[in-house]
């Protein structure tokens, strides 16, 4: 497995989340149009794709929320290569990443039918946060994590 650091203009990383956006279409259901306006990708800086061989398998994403604050956005992995740790690898990349360029805190949003997201978060450190922040504040069906990057 291989991790390339790259920007949202990666041919890998818009095909990956074209089938993200499909997957979160059908979880999200009704309310798929409200998340996906907060979900654009032009202009993000620091991405990650993860590669078997050649073959891309999972991305994520972070951008900056505040002076010192990240946001993880945009994290998918293929079907097939679920239960692997792809995904927690892609998110400590980020951490990593975030934490190079200053960073003390990652901050992230998912859905409450997004349970594989959810174990994954707290599997890799995610604490609930005790209320939503920014655009997701009084959105029932959102759940908010954050992870101190000086606490490993």
């Amino acid at each position: 497995m291989t991790f390339l650091r790259t920007d949202s203009e990666n041919t890998d990383f818009l095909a990956l989340v074209k089938q993200l956006d499909a997957y979160l279409s059908e979880k999200d259901g009704d309310e798929h149009s409200f998340y996906a306006q907060f979900n654009k990708v032009d202009s993000i800086k620091h991405v990650i794709v993860a590669y078997d061989g050649d073959l891309s398998v999972g991305c994520g994403a972070i951008k900056a929320f505040s002076q010192d604050v990240m946001e993880v956005k945009r994290m998918y992995v293929l079907p097939t290569q679920r239960g692997k740790g792809v995904a927690s690898q892609i998110l400590q990349h980020l951490e990593a990443w975030a934490r190079e360029l200053g960073y003390s805190k990652c901050i992230l949003e998912t859905g409450t039918r997004q349970e594989e997201a959810i174990i994954l978060y707290q599997k890799n450190g995610y604490k609930r946060m005790i209320l939503n922040y920014g655009q997701y504040e009084g959105v029932e069906n959102s759940l908010c994590f954050e992870k101190d990057l000086d606490i490993l």
